[in-house]
Order: structure tokens, then sequence, then C-alpha cells
């Protein structure tokens, strides 16, 4: 029971990088419908910036976050206005697009930087445990947690309070009534992305302490954020929250129980059959472009 109760608490610290990573993709292709493969190199992207600002500035992750949100945030609206806005309603060349942008990324990166994994510390405020009975959490994990949470509560305020998610919601529903009414659909999707491609950014940074920093360790995390976005619902963030804390306990449970191997096996084959039987997701939204 204590081995099983700390490794759900390991699924749960990896369930929170996917939620923040699930989110990006969830609010881009919920709203503007891109299927943007490229989402795995901006988290790689954040991770490489993490690590120059404490190579090079000394900086802390903590410190980092809000400049690496900005500059991945930037990478992303220059990839929307660049090619991406291009592609709307074509949604094959999208994905060949963003496909070859996020190989070229990783290329750059190993031209530039090299293929070496790199090393990102914990930020000396968070190290240690947290021990409750025979749970040991780690307290840079528990952070990650309590964030990925802060950053659901942000993003739901964003698209649901604010000026800014009123028009999003608006260009969703009807585009051409919106721009009626001096809604610039062009800028809200720019603007769409570049926030979706800021907390890719900041998954990658919140994930250099736990993983090693590699060219290309943004591929198979995207995968599983696919698979968030899918199960939850597309455009759900409710949904994408309930399938992240579902994906990421159950790839950490199944791989106790198995291996690493089988229990990444189990797990697809779970989500096959969920899709098999509610192919929009547990929670499907009602409104749709």
């Amino acid at each position: 029971m204590d081995a099983l109760l700390n490794q759900a608490f390991a699924g749960l610290s990896m369930a929170s990088i996917l939620l923040i990573v699930g989110l990006g993709l969830a609010i881009i292709y919920g709203s503007m419908g891109v299927i943007n493969l490229a989402h795995g190199e901006f988290v790689m992207l954040g991770a490489y910036v993490a690590w120059a600002m404490q190579t090079f500035l000394g900086f802390s992750i903590l410190t980092s976050l809000p400049l690496i949100f900005v500059v991945i945030a930037f990478v992303g609206w220059l990839v929307e206005r660049g090619v991406v806005h291009r592609l709307y309603r074509r949604p094959l060349d999208t994905i060949l697009a963003t496909w070859g942008i996020g190989i070229v990324l990783q290329q750059l990166v190993r031209m530039f930087i090299g293929p070496e994994s790199r090393f990102v510390a914990t930020p000396s405020l968070l190290e240690g445990n947290t021990v409750i009975g025979a749970v040991v959490m780690s307290n840079y994990r528990l952070f990650v947690i309590v964030f990925a949470l802060a950053v659901l509560a942000a993003t739901w305020a964003l698209m649901t309070r604010t000026e800014f998610g009123t028009r999003l919601r608006a260009v969703i529903q009807n585009r051409e009534i919106s721009e009626c009414y001096g809604i610039r659909a062009e800028k809200v999707y720019a603007m769409t992305f570049a926030y979706g491609a800021g907390l890719a950014g900041v998954a990658g940074a919140l994930l250099t302490p736990l993983v090693s920093t590699t060219p290309s360790m943004g591929t198979y995390l995207v995968v599983d954020a696919f698979l968030v976005v899918i199960i939850g619902g597309v455009g759900s963030l409710i949904g994408t929250a309930v399938a992240a804390a579902a994906v990421g306990e159950a790839t950490a449970l199944f791989s106790m129980l198995m291996n690493d191997t089988l229990g990444r096996i189990a797990v697809l084959l779970a989500i096959i059959l969920l899709i098999r039987f509610r192919p929009n997701g547990l929670f499907p939204q009602t409104i749709r472009r």
C-alpha cells in the first residue's frame, strides 16, 4: 500500500505537467481547429530557455517562469503569423507544416546547443521532501501540482471572465458574424496560439528537474497530451484536467504493476476502448464551429 500511494503521487505530478501541456493544445485545437504537431517542440524550447537562464544568468526556474512564458509565446506568435494563419481550413497542410516546423526547431537546437542532455537544478527553496505517514512527497513535485491547478484556474478565468475570452468564444461560434461586430479573428487566433505555446514552454521548464533536457524531449510528451485532449473532449478545460489526471495515474500504476512498456500498452488499450464507446470524449463540447 505504501508503494502504491507513493507511485500515485508520482503519477499525479506527471499528470500536472500533462495538464499544462494539454491546456495549450485544447485551447489551440478547440478554438482554431489546428492540430499543432510542433507543440512538443515548444515544450522543448521552454526547457532549454530554463537551462540557459540557469547556466548563463544564474536564474532558478521559479524566477525564470514568467520570462519563459513570454519568450515561447512570442515564438508561437511568430509561427502562427508566419505559417499557420495561411493554412486555416486546410488541416492536412497544417499538420505537415507544423510537423516540419517541429523538425526544424529540433535540428536548430542540435546544431547550436548540441544533442547532449542538459541538467537543470531543482530550486533550493523547493528541495527536500514532505512526509505524511509512509508517503514521501517531493516538495518540488508538490509545487508542480499546485502550480498546474493555478494555471487551470487562470486559464478558465481568462476564457470565461475577460474580454479576450468573450471575443474568442464569439469567433468559435461564428467567425463571420464576429467580424461584422468588429472582432479581428486573426488577432484573436494569433493571441490564442501564442498563449498555448507559452503554456507548453512553462511545462517544459517545470519538467527539467525531473527528466533530461534533450532536443527530442517533447516528442513523446506531446503524444500523451494529444491523448489527454481527445479523452477530455476537445476544447473542454475541465475535461482536459480530468483526462490528464486519469492518464497520469493510470500510467504510473500500470507501470508499477507491470513494467514501463507493458504499462504504456495497457494505458493505450484503455484509451482506445474509451474512444470506441465515447468518441467525443468525456466532456464533449456542445457548441462547435
